[in-house]
């Protein structure tokens, strides 16, 4: 085998190694804290809630122990274990334009991962999510939301493949330059389009009927300077009771959504408190430092890419056994993540200090103590451990730990 081979082996089962670690550390965790609320949530949350979110905790550990070795084993099988070579030898038997028979081997592959992954997401949704109360869905709803994922992969996935394969092949040693700046642009109008045109293909969105609550919001808004096309509430109930809110879209098509489940847990105090929390993410430029970071992070990738794509050895130490610019951005899409994998905790904490920022504005246009509840009733609601493993918060968790979180809130709001 190839040097890069061992080096690829070396990361994927260090990768899980260090998973597995972190996903017992934390169902240990948890369930060593399961008959105590912490002191500053007892007065809030009950033991059974606690117990409850201890439990919803310890079940998502397991699913996803198992969602690590299908993870992996698919990895290896489309690598070295020559799936993506042998799907590529028997798609170009077909004699399909160069362009067409990348996008189809890349289809294939995702296309057979979704499936493999499929049982597993069964049974997350109609007995994890249903054992603890939170499954709307039904499998005609599944599967019809199975059907229009697959729908909008193929109209939008299939042009984005054909242009990138074309950039590839066509504008010489610094494609990956266009291919950024293709993606970078298809990313801005997917982020525009998606709240007016792919969204509603999945949910009912209707504007804010409470005109109390309605007005309440547009103080808020004029006070933080945001404008934006409407406030809706998103019939979320239609498939989990978990609650949620956020923005989405840019320039006019900016939009406000909560879930009605977050509307029927929460009062109005409560509410204004997490737009003024969700808000603080927009006038702190959070998306944008976002966007800029991944912008970044996809170039530096493409620009490997671009050295990598013509090393022969790139392709054999992962199975291919015929170079091409298809194979080549698909080894390197599977690949990657198993290398980038120990960087996960600086977006963690990149993610964590955000929302503490978030806070902070929110405490200083709405009341703290609204939005201290709310986060109270969300954890509860959404049976969200209190007591999570300090080294898996830390490594994974985009928010601060709730006893965290609170603390710093009141002092804050002090």
């Amino acid at each position: 085998m190839h040097e890069f081979t061992y080096l690829f082996l070396a990361f994927l089962a260090f990768g899980l190694a260090l998973r597995g670690w972190l996903n017992i550390r934390q169902a240990r965790h948890v369930q060593a804290h399961r008959n105590r609320v912490p002191e500053a949530f007892s007065s809030v949350v009950s033991v059974e809630d606690h117990r409850k979110a201890a439990d919803y905790t310890v079940a998502k550990a397991q699913v996803g122990r198992w969602d690590m070795v299908i993870s992996a084993a698919l990895l290896l099988v489309f690598t070295l274990g020559g799936g993506i070579d042998w799907l590529d030898q028997l798609w170009r038997q077909t004699a399909l334009h160069p362009y067409l028979l990348g996008a189809v081997v890349i289809l294939s592959v995702l296309l057979l991962s979704a499936l493999a992954e499929l049982p597993l997401s069964v049974y997350s949704t109609f007995v994890i999510e249903e054992r603890f109360g939170f499954n709307r869905s039904t499998p005609g709803l599944f599967i019809a939301d199975l059907f229009k994922g697959l729908a909008l992969m193929l109209l939008l996935g299939v042009p984005l493949l054909l242009a990138t394969l074309w950039f590839m092949n066509a504008t010489g040693k610094f494609w990956w330059l266009w291919v950024w700046a293709l993606w970078m642009g298809f990313s801005l109008l997917l982020t525009w389009a998606f709240p007016t045109f792919i969204a509603p293909l999945f949910n009912k969105f209707s504007p804010l009927a409470d005109a109390t609550l309605r007005d309440r919001i547009e103080k808020l808004l004029d006070r933080c300077g945001f404008q934006s096309s409407g406030i809706f509430v998103m019939d979320g109930s239609k498939r989990s009771a978990h609650g949620n809110a956020y923005f989405t879209g840019v320039g006019r098509s900016k939009r406000i959504v909560f879930f009605d489940t977050l509307m029927t847990d929460l009062d109005h105090d409560e509410i204004e408190a997490v737009l003024a929390h969700e808000l603080g993410h927009f006038k702190r430029k959070h998306v944008t430092k976002r966007l800029v970071v991944s912008a970044l992070a996809s170039l530096v990738a493409l620009a490997l890419l671009g050295w990598l794509i013509d090393k022969t050895w790139f392709y054999t130490a992962l199975g291919v056994t015929t170079p091409s610019h298809h194979t080549a951005l698909l080894i390197f899409m599977l690949a990657l993540p198993v290398f980038t994998y120990p960087l996960t905790p600086l977006g963690s904490l990149f993610s964590r200090r955000h929302e503490f920022e978030a806070d902070a504005f929110a405490v200083e246009h709405a009341q703290a103590a609204s939005l201290e509840s709310a986060l109270v009733t969300l954890y509860r609601e959404n049976a969200s451990t209190l007591t999570p493993d300090p080294l898996h918060s830390a490594f994974y968790d985009s928010h601060p730990p709730a006893l965290t979180r609170i603390a710093r809130l009141r002092e804050t709001g002090a």
